[in-house]
């Protein structure tokens, strides 16, 4: 059905992705596509396919095209495609990489279904999900020297109803609520969102919560998980 969360599997640990597959397939809103085991495969599906998902469940470590690589090239050639990084290495550094190029979420392999269900929802309803350790990588600064922003701030280049917006955003509120909360329109948020974007110059959502967060629009204290 049209309304399911259309889902691909890039895992090359084919016990572990059947497992995976097995557990979402038994989820009424969700239909897995497509699975490959490389970076490689999966390009080439996108690519040839038309039908594309609406979430990829995206292992780094894979042969032939790795999944940081992989998602490099997906948002930039795909862009409408979220990907939610699923490994076992739940290093800072591997956050703040993966969070850089643009992931709209990171899963440890060691989480629960229950965990990787939520995530999936959130993502698709939202457009990104970051738990309160993404969250606080984000803010330590560690994408500071890679991530391209503003080197001052300007406190007028968005308007109080974009950092409004923004900020809503980044408390990982849907858009309808988000319109339900400042009495306007879905569409009124959606231009704003894209006003962000363009501004900001991110790529997606989660560049925005990023931008947010290292230009102090809002406080990570003040962030809903």
């Amino acid at each position: 059905m049209d309304d399911k969360i259309k889902i691909i599997l890039a895992d090359d640990e084919i016990l572990f992705r059947k497992g995976i597959s097995f557990l979402l397939q038994r989820e009424k809103n969700i239909e897995i596509i497509f699975e490959v085991s490389n970076g490689s495969e999966l390009l080439s599906f996108l690519k040839e396919s038309t039908i594309h998902p609406d979430i990829i469940m995206m292992d780094l470590k894979m042969p032939l095209l790795n999944g940081v690589e992989a998602t490099k090239i997906i948002n930039n050639d795909f862009p409408k495609i979220k990907i939610i990084a699923l490994t076992s290495y739940d290093s800072k550094s591997f956050i703040a990489n993966m969070i850089n190029i643009g992931a709209a979420s990171y899963l440890i392999k060691n989480s629960t279904p229950t965990e990787m269900i939520e995530t999936i929802n959130e993502v698709s309803e939202k457009g990104f999900y970051y738990n309160e350790n993404v969250l606080q990588v984000i803010h330590d600064g560690i994408l500071a020297s890679n991530t391209k922003l503003k080197s001052i701030f300007d406190e007028d280049y968005l308007t109080n109803r974009e950092k409004e917006v923004l900020q809503l955003i980044c408390k990982q509120l849907s858009t309808n609520d988000i319109a339900e909360k400042l009495f306007i329109s879905n569409r009124t948020v959606d231009g704003h969102r894209n006003n962000l974007l363009l501004k900001t110059e991110s790529k997606n959502v989660a560049g925005l919560v990023v931008y947010a967060i290292q230009n102090k629009i809002i406080s990570i204290d003040n962030l809903s998980i």
